[in-house]
Formats: structure tokens, C-alpha cells, sequence
């Protein structure tokens, strides 16, 4: 089965974020194929490289590139990522901004990719609000 996930959570303020990693990790064990994770609202948080935990708390970010290492797509939602300060370097330039903060293999893209995810996964799974 080819799953697509959307993550509505920030990394440390709910436990969306930390579902979804589990339901990934679940879901590929089993055989089955993830199409695509696509942040949106606070989730795009989980796409910042100055994301910092604790030693002794998971680094969310690096779970989510180590996905992305293994050939997982992730899809920061672009007006979510304007709105919240997560910006690639194309995004930063275009609005004048100093510097840029999207982790490594995280893409900022549109709703497009979503409705994309959708159509071409057999099921769509949202975690948090």
C-alpha cells in the first residue's frame, strides 16, 4: 500500500510530529510504500535547521531527514513556511530576508503537491489538527 502523511503539528508542541514518524517508520517496516509527507500549517516547523533539543529529547528534524535520506519526500507548505519564517534560500532572497533556515531535504512547494500526494497514494493520513 502507498501511504501519503500531512503533518498539522509543530515538532515539540503536540504529538503530531512524533505519530508520524512512528506511522512512517511502522508502515515502511511492514513493506509499504510512503509516497510523500507534506508539512502544513505548524508543522512546517519541523523543516528548520535551528530546531535545537535537549540531548536527552528525539531531534525530530534529524528523523525527518533521515527519511528523506532513504528516499522519502518532504514538502514544506510554502504559505505556512512565509507565514512561520521557514524559508529556503530562493524564498529567503525573494523577500529580502537575511538568511534562510529550511532543513536539508525538506522542498517548499504548494498546495499542489498535496492534492498530488493524495490522488497518487492509496491513503492519505493526517496527524494533528
Amino acid at each position: 500500500m502507498k501511504f501519503a502523511i500531512v503533518v498539522h503539528g509543530a515538532p515539540y508542541s503536540s504529538a503530531a510530529a512524533q505519530s508520524a514518524l512512528r506511522f512512517a517508520g511502522a508502515a515502511r517496516e511492514r513493506g509499504h510504500e510512503l509516497y510523500r509527507v507534506f508539512f502544513y500549517h505548524d508543522g512546517v516547523y519541523n523543516g528548520s535547521s535551528l530546531l535545537a533539543p535537549p540531548q536527552d529529547e528525539p531531534d525530530i528534524a534529524a528523523e525527518w531527514q533521515a527519511l528523506s535520506e532513504q528516499g522519502v519526500d518532504l514538502v514544506i507548505c510554502v504559505a505556512s513556511s512565509l507565514r512561520r519564517g521557514v524559508l529556503d534560500v530562493d524564498e529567503a532572497r525573494r523577500y529580502q530576508k537575511s538568511a534562510s533556515n529550511l532543513a536539508g531535504g525538506f522542498q517548499i512547494s504548494g498546495l499542489g503537491q498535496l492534492i498530488d500526494a493524495a490522488l497518487n497514494a492509496d491513503r492519505l493520513v493526517t496527524f494533528g489538527a
